[in-house]
């Protein structure tokens, strides 16, 4: 019998090498696959680095290796719709869109191209029966969230090698290998803007729009920039001093261009005990309506029980047992049944 052909996203990263690693110990005809997203002149991108790192890599486990470039198809299908939802004032997650519409999408059709039987990512997640995404055995490391929208069909033929194991185990893999990046560091953040300073990288494509600051009886406390510069349970850039506890922000009025402020970081105003949904996406969709289970409105959340219902428009409605505290607007809602992730959407704003 041949063996099965995987294409594994290689990132430069420790996640993704030790999953080739795995792949090829377990019989895998492996092929390692670099993406490129994103131009930029000023070096804020480790891009660079990262491909000298997946180069060393793949020499060290002996797969061979491609690049592709994504960077038309990032901006089109991710960034573009990034900007056109902060100029709404809404707060997008890009990582869910690069997943959905660039990883498990552009890129798995590639890995196809290349005759790969499965397509492999670093992800801590894991896939049970072959089309139920469930979250991974590391809990402070699971990226179930982040996952929720790919598409269920794609399933059948993805592998995440390392779901079932610790971040510890994955580091003392590496470094048994003597894999040259064992020790590198995770990257964090929106990966285009890097350690750049948000307002100032966002203000090069959204201009200034100006509005008030009020406080939570509409009483004018200053002036904001814009809307999209902000997002709720914000503390940092608010600029606002005097006695009392640390401002927040409390809320986006989004159609009157109002940034409303409170003191206190568990403000009553910052908890909601529902919200709907949008654009959904099911691995196992609910047989029937109002459904019980869990979700998280932000990564590593704890999982929070909540019911859903139906709206008229093919929306949900969620509430939960409990409020929660900056449920946000172009964030995302993810449900989950025990360790199973079963589907989730986007929050719309009130």
């Amino acid at each position: 019998m041949s063996k099965k052909t995987v294409v594994v996203g290689l990132s430069g990263g420790v996640d993704s090498s030790v999953s080739a690693l795995l792949l090829k110990s377990q019989g895998f005809n492996v092929i390692g696959l670099f993406m490129k997203c994103w131009e930029d002149n000023d070096g804020s991108c480790p891009a660079s680095k990262d491909l000298e790192d997946v180069a060393q890599i793949a020499e060290q486990i002996k797969i061979p290796f491609y690049t592709v470039n994504f960077t038309k198809e990032y901006k089109n299908d991710v960034f573009d719709e990034f900007l056109s939802d902060c100029k709404k004032g809404l707060t997008p997650n890009p990582d869910i869109l690069c997943n959905s519409k660039i990883k498990f999408h552009h890129f798995y059709k590639k890995a196809k191209q290349l005759g790969a039987d499965f397509l492999a990512t670093g992800h801590y997640c894991q896939i049970r029966d072959q089309k139920v995404l469930a979250k991974g055995l590391d809990s402070n490391k699971d990226q179930s969230y982040f996952l929720y929208g790919i598409n269920p069909e794609v399933l059948k033929e993805v592998l995440f090698p390392i779901g079932h194991l610790e971040k510890t185990e994955v580091r003392k893999i590496a470094k048994e290998y003597n894999l040259v990046n064992h020790d590198k560091k995770d990257s964090t953040g929106i990966c285009f803007i890097g350690k750049r300073n948000f307002t100032n990288f966002l203000s090069q494509y959204i201009g200034f729009s100006k509005g008030d600051i009020v406080d939570e009886y509409n009483n004018k406390l200053g002036t904001h920039n814009g809307l999209a510069y902000f997002t709720l349970g914000q503390r940092k850039g608010i600029k606002m001093g005097g006695p009392g506890d640390a401002w927040f922000v409390i809320k986006k009025d989004i159609p009157t261009n109002k940034l409303v402020i409170a003191q206190g970081k568990d403000h009553p105003l910052l908890y909601q005990k529902s919200l709907v949904a949008s654009n959904l996406n099911w691995f196992i969709k609910p047989s029937q309506l109002p459904f019980k289970c869990s979700a998280k409105v932000r990564y590593r959340q704890t999982d929070q029980k909540c019911t859903i219902e139906k709206l008229d428009n093919g929306n949900v409605y969620v509430s939960f047992d409990h409020p929660q505290r900056a449920i946000t607007a172009g964030q995302s809602v993810v449900f989950y049944n025990e360790s199973d992730c079963i589907g989730g959407g986007v929050i719309s704003p009130n």
